[in-house]
Formats: structure tokens, C-alpha cells, sequence
């Protein structure tokens, strides 16, 4: 749980600000509706809340609130709301759209910006042989290094005013329109401390809009040198992380490392052990394989080792972007191979069941441009579970009593189905579309019509409201077909009993010291 007293450890909202009708002056709406009331205590609002182009938010033109999306009465509204706000810093690029970027394209080496960004050739310059399409190639032992989120090298070539053309670092999406123009995520140059004076200047801006917790996505990647890999650069990355923090103490944020990575590089812990809260990205996959194989072995490991070493997570299970597959993984390292939380094969099922369901693939690809691991599986997480209304108030039920803050995505509050449509009219890069459907103020009103919407709600409102979870856990591993997890602070207790072979739980728990219960 979070130690800082000034965040609740409450359920949070995960949406985009245009997730629930047209604005997020809709989802207040939403919020404000009795069947909500307690529900949620934290938001985490996705970037299209800045000014944005590209990849739905995360090529970030400029930190400024997105007008069209949020009004200054919507924050004041969700002050009132008592639900205090998470948000993004994207720490590895910006938009070539940006104020910085275009003013490099405007005047060049005369540009104040000609070092916020990295041009690729200038960066290998002597450490690779240039290429016919006049991009360097840097040597194998260099190149070997790098870790592709696409394939091919990660470069954009855009066009300069003179007519020449340079490329510069582009680690994640791009586009080429019709007429040549381009967008892009270009990789901002750490080295740079106009890039330090940029982040300082927008951690006091997300401060402002009474931003709590900052989400640091693709941290991992932002610190780069030749010879070395570009995910997690060891001490370099811990050095920007320490950088980032002093920012985030004077603006009072709590920072949200994301990483991906097999569990067992450790890199989870690491960061835990650094002080920071992290992503329990692996309870997604685990919980599908903990219900579609009736077996709490490694759930309850898992949820053990939180526990014993006391980390601090926010957990999912559905999120805008994927079911996380990778991270369960095992891996060698300087020769030893160290556990994943699965063994290979149960995360292969994992991935054939949601891809039988109709769920997309997301790869990654190695400097060669061939594909070396799946990455994630796209998919709602109600399709994930075979469309099964009983088995998503399972996996709700058993996420509100693992230890962490329980992140939801809206989606799957009203047990969103996968949407087919979406995805292939996002084209070939539109896998994630098929979980990021919008729903009208109609699809609200039809919703909460429904039982598993609404037991859905009496479960995350319990977890919301219960002095239970600001106490401590304990986990019964007795059957591997029962989960047994009960929280207890002083007089008050929250107990869930599940049956994995019938899907069917219970929960027994105390209100001001009246015994209640429930049973699913």
C-alpha cells in the first residue's frame, strides 16, 4: 500500500478524458450518479488530457490542458468528487509537432533546440558506416545491444527547410501522411539541460492541475550511450530516476515508474527496492491462467512476495494498451536463468486462449527486424475470459483483495467486449483499438441496468470504502482450488473465499463493527 499520506489507497479510474461520451465532463456526470458513489477515490486520466497527436496521447505536443477534452471546472468537479488525480510525464520524446521541435525543423543549427533532441548520424558518428540512405548503420556489437519496439532501426528522416533530410532517434510510433509530412515521437537528448529546465517546468504544471501521483512512461529508455543497451541503462537510468525525483519532492508527486520486463531480470525489484511504487503488470496474465486452470499456485506466490518484501504496486487487469505477457517470463542473465512467475509453456496457453477469443498480438523485434518475443496480447479482458460474467467478478473480486491499489479500466466496468471494428479501421497498428471502445451516455444508462456492472461496482465501493485494506493481509494457501485471502485492521475484517473449480466466492466483512456479506 502507499505510505504517503497525502494518497489515498482507494480504487482509481483509468480513462482517457473522450473514453465516456464526448469530454470528461461526461464521466463526471457519470461519476456523480448514485450507482457510483464511493466507488473511486483516485483517476488516472490517460495524456489525450494534453495537447497531443499521435499514438492516442503519448506523443505529447505540449503539457498544456487539452481544451477540447478538459475544462477547469472538470478538475474543480473532481476536487469535490474527493478523487484525486494521477498523470503522465512522457519522459522519453515529444511530438515533432512540439514548440521544441518544430523550432529545430524552422532554423536548424541556429535552432536554441539543435541539442534537445538526437540526430542519429551524430550520435554514432564513428561508431558505425553510413548506409545508401544516408543513415548510419552503427557496428554489430553496438547494435546488438539495442532493444526494437518495431522493426528496422528506430529513425525518422525528416526534411529541413534547405531540402536536406536528417534522421533522428524515434524509439516507438511514426507516420508518413500522404503528402509526406510526418509525425512522430522523437527521443529527446537527456544530456541536454534544456531537457531537465522542459521536465521541471512540467512537473509544476501537472502539480498544478492537482496532479498526485505521475505516471513515468518510458523512463526506462530515456538514457542512452554508445555501447550500450537503450532499456535500462544501468547507472544512467538510476541516475535520471533520482534527477526526476528531486523535481517531483518539490511538487509533491509521487512517481509511477512504468517498466516492462521479464520477472526475471528483477527489474521490478530493483525499482521497488529504490523506494518507488511500481506496476504489478504481471497479475493480469496470472490471474487468467489462476481461473482458466483452477490452480492459485502462482497467483498466491505472487501475491506472497509482495507481501514479504513490501512493495508498493497499483495493479489491473484490463489497461489501454495490452495483457501483459512478457513480463512473466524468466530469463538469463551472464549465464544463469533465473524463474519467471510462469514456465513457458502456461504463458504460451495464456496467449492461445486470448488469441482464440479473438485477441490481437503485439511482438517485439530484435536489430535484424525479426520477431523475438511476443510483447503483449490486445484484447478486453471480459473477451480474455471467454465473455463469462461470473469468471470477471472472480477476477474483480480477487483484484480488490491483492495487496496494492487496484487500477480499473473503465471498459471493463462495463464488461466491454473486444471491439473488431475499431481495430481493423486503426489499420495494421491498431491492435489496441480493440480495447479502447467509447461509450456513449446511453451505453452508461443501458449499463448500469446490468448485474455485473453493478456487482462489479458493490466490490470495487467495498474495496473503496473498508478500513480493512489499511491493514494487513493474510493469504490461507491450503487448496490450490480456493482462494483465501483476508484483510484485518483492528475490529475490522474483509474475507474472500473463491472456489476456482465453480468460479462461485464469498466475502464476509464488517461495517463500524456490523458483521455483512456477500455471495457470487
Amino acid at each position: 500500500m502507499l505510505k504517503d499520506s497525502n494518497i489515498t489507497n482507494g480504487v482509481m479510474l483509468n480513462a482517457y478524458p473522450d473514453s465516456i461520451g464526448r469530454t470528461l465532463t461526461d464521466t463526471i456526470n457519470m461519476l456523480k450518479r448514485p450507482e457510483f458513489k464511493d466507488v473511486f477515490s483516485l483517476f488516472y486520466i490517460l495524456p489525450t488530457f494534453f495537447n497531443s497527436d499521435l499514438d492516442r496521447g503519448f506523443s505529447i505536443i505540449d503539457y498544456n490542458r487539452n481544451e477540447e477534452l478538459v475544462s477547469k471546472s472538470d478538475l474543480e468537479d473532481l476536487e469535490q468528487l474527493n478523487i484525486q488525480l494521477k498523470l503522465d510525464i512522457v519522459l522519453n520524446h515529444l511530438s515533432v509537432a512540439s514548440p521544441q521541435f518544430k523550432d529545430l525543423l524552422k532554423n536548424g543549427n541556429q535552432s536554441k533546440y539543435k541539442d534537445f533532441f538526437i540526430n542519429w548520424n551524430t550520435f554514432w558518428k564513428g561508431n558505425g558506416t553510413m548506409g545508401e540512405d544516408g543513415i548510419v548503420i552503427p557496428k554489430k556489437e553496438f547494435l546488438d545491444k539495442l532493444f526494437m519496439r518495431k522493426s528496422g532501426l528506430p529513425v525518422l528522416k525528416v526534411s529541413f527547410p534547405d531540402g536536406s533530410e536528417e534522421p533522428y532517434w524515434n524509439t516507438f510510433y511514426q507516420k508518413i501522411n500522404p503528402d509526406n509530412s510526418v509525425l512522430g515521437q522523437m527521443d529527446v537528448n537527456a544530456t541536454s539541460q534544456l531537457v531537465w529546465d522542459f521536465y521541471k517546468d512540467t512537473l509544476q504544471k501537472v502539480s498544478s492541475y492537482g496532479c498526485k501521483i505521475l505516471r513515468l512512461d518510458a523512463f526506462a529508455y530515456l538514457h542512452k550511450a554508445v555501447g550500450a543497451s537503450n532499456f535500462f541503462n544501468k547507472p544512467g537510468t538510476w541516475d535520471y530516476l533520482e534527477r526526476i525525483k528531486q523535481i517531483a519532492d518539490k511538487n509533491n508527486l509521487t512517481l509511477l515508474p512504468e517498466i516492462h520486463a521479464e520477472y526475471g531480470t528483477y527489474l521490478h525489484d530493483e525499482v521497488a527496492k529504490k523506494g518507488y511504487q511500481i506496476y504489478d503488470f504481471f497479475l493480469p496474465g496470472l490471474m487468467i491462467h489462476t481461473i482458466e486452470k483452477k490452480d492459485n499456485t502462482a497467483l498466491l506466490n505472487w501475491a506472497n512476495e509482495i507481501i514479504i518484501k513490501g512493495y508498493k504496486t497499483v495493479n489491473m487487469l484490463g489497461c489501454h494498451d495490452g495483457i501483459p505477457v512478457l513480463d512473466l517470463k524468466g530469463k538469463e542473465l551472464d549465464g544463469t536463468y533465473y524463474k519467471g512467475l510462469l514456465l513457458d509453456e502456461d504463458i504460451e496457453d495464456i496467449m492461445n486462449i486470448i488469441i482464440e477469443r479473438g485477441g490481437r498480438v503485439k511482438n517485439l523485434y530484435g536489430p535484424d527486424g525479426k520477431k523475438i518475443s511476443y510483447y503483449q496480447v490486445n484484447a478486453t479482458f471480459f473477451s480474455a475470459l471467454g465473455e463469462d460474467e461470473q469468471k470477471l467478478l472472480l477476477a474483480r473480486a480477487i483484484q480488490i483483495f491483492m495487496p496494492g491499489i487496484p487500477q480499473v479500466w473503465y471498459l471493463d466496468v462495463f464488461a466491454g467486449k473486444n471491439d473488431y471494428k475499431a481495430a481493423d479501421n486503426a489499420g495494421s497498428g491498431g491492435h489496441k483499438e480493440i480495447n479502447r471502445t467509447t461509450l456513449s451516455v446511453k451505453d452508461i444508462e443501458e449499463g448500469i441496468k446490468k448485474d455485473v456492472v453493478l456487482n462489479q461496482l458493490k466490490l470495487l465501493r467495498l474495496r473503496n470504502t473498508s478500513k480493512s485494506f489499511s491493514g494487513s493481509v493474510q493469504i490461507n494457501m491450503s487448496s490450490h482450488k480456493i482462494i483465501d485471502i483476508k484483510w484485518v485492521n483492528k475490529n475490522e475484517f474483509a474475507h474472500l473465499k473463491a472456489n476456482l473449480n465453480t468460479c462461485n466466492f464469498t466475502i464476509d466483512y464488517t461495517e463500524s463493527g456490523e458483521s455483512k456479506f456477500y455471495a457470487f
